[in-house]
């Protein structure tokens, strides 16, 4: 008698409408803070207090197209695609090191094309790596119990991408890469004593590159003790404190900061937060956390939820680069964590996070959406 083999079908439900929202309402206080936080930056350079804000609307309108795409896109057909966009994205972090290749601002050379449109590689390099390593991880089994053969060829390509992501230098973006990773090495089973001994691995190396230089080693002290050199090292830490500690509670009103005139530098990308205290006060920085910990939250749901195996860990992988990028900012702007220099998603000014995060949560939608029905 011959077995009936059972098929499974795929049936769409609601997206989910509390990660939606919850996007929405950051993607909106984002928007809000860069106009106030920017203002003043851009009048002294441009005559425009709009300025930055009419960027980011320009980026978030490239950002929904991008978005509205991933999310219709049946995702299962990345997998393949995975690679080679993990691939031309290296090539791409190559090709910022390049001068006259690579756009250079304030000591960095992280973008490519020109000043007034560019796009940052070391951004998409977070969503492609997440890409490519939920291709691999879905199709090993169990062999990522196995260091030699599971995690340490992984573990190589995740210290080359973020290699050449220090040499830019942005040691931030690097550090997420290599977070990242880990995140998914152990969502995906492997061992926990394997991840601490690549960990312990790294180490050294991520020693020798802050020692090395005198910039990084400057905001490594800054950050045992900001008030040694208020002045200097410690100045950007210093300032976004008094920000914050301005604000007390209630704030002291949507647009009526001081930091954000020229006391605190980055008012509107990497310190936004320390002028969203200032503004709204504890209770505006704690409603952000919130959104961000729901976020958190609602993605994990999707993860567990997840059809297929590469659905999983592309879910934990955008999750996980969102969310831990979010409290290292909140981190570094309370003193919590050494200034690495990176934006806090949503909010911060910048294209190419913009783009990659909404990107990211297309996707986390797009599968929250499947079921499998048997």
């Amino acid at each position: 008698m011959k077995q009936r083999v059972q098929r499974s079908t795929w049936v769409t439900v609601p997206p989910d409408s509390i990660l939606f929202g919850v996007v929405a309402a950051l993607v909106g206080i984002g928007l809000i803070m860069i106009f106030s936080a920017s203002s003043a930056t851009a009048v002294r350079s441009f005559h425009d207090e709009a300025y930055f804000l009419k960027r980011q609307l320009s980026w978030l309108g490239v950002g929904l197209i991008a978005a509205i795409a991933a999310y219709q896109f049946d995702y299962r057909k990345l997998a393949k695609l995975a690679s080679p966009l993990f691939l031309i994205n290296l090539a791409m972090l190559f090709l910022v090191l390049i001068p006259h290749i690579g756009f250079e601002s304030n000591g960095a050379r992280r973008w490519l094309g020109f000043s007034s449109l560019s796009i940052q590689p070391s951004e998409f390099a977070k969503l492609t790596l997440v890409l490519y390593f939920a291709s691999v991880l879905s199709k090993s089994g169990g062999i990522v119990r196995d260091l030699r053969r599971g995690i340490f060829p992984l573990a190589t390509l995740t210290l080359v991408a973020s290699a050449l992501v220090l040499l830019e230098p942005d040691m931030g973006t690097a550090s997420l890469l290599v977070m990242t990773a880990f995140v998914m090495f152990y969502a995906a089973g492997a061992r926990l004593s394997h991840i601490l001994l690549l960990t312990g691995a790294m180490l050294p190396a991520a020693a020798m590159a802050v020692l090395h230089s005198s910039y990084k080693r400057a905001r490594i002290l800054a950050f045992l003790d900001p008030w040694k050199d208020p002045q200097n090292t410690g100045f950007h830490i210093v300032q976004s404190l008094l920000a914050l500690g301005s604000g007390g509670v209630l704030g002291l009103g949507l647009g009526v900061s001081r930091q954000k005139f020229f006391w605190l530098p980055e008012p509107y990308t990497d310190f936004i937060f320390a002028i969203l205290g200032e503004e709204l006060g504890l209770i505006g920085a704690v409603s952000v956390v919130i959104l961000f910990v729901i976020f958190a939250y609602r993605a994990i749901r999707i993860a567990v939820a997840a059809p297929d195996r590469f659905g999983f860990f592309v879910a934990v992988g955008c999750a996980a680069m969102i969310v831990i990028q979010a409290f290292i900012n909140i981190g570094v702007v309370t003193s919590s964590w050494p200034v690495t220099g990176v934006p806090l998603p949503f909010i911060s000014f910048g294209g190419s996070s913009l783009v990659v995060n909404l990107v990211a949560v297309a996707l986390l939608i797009n599968i929250g959406r499947r079921r499998i029905v048997r």
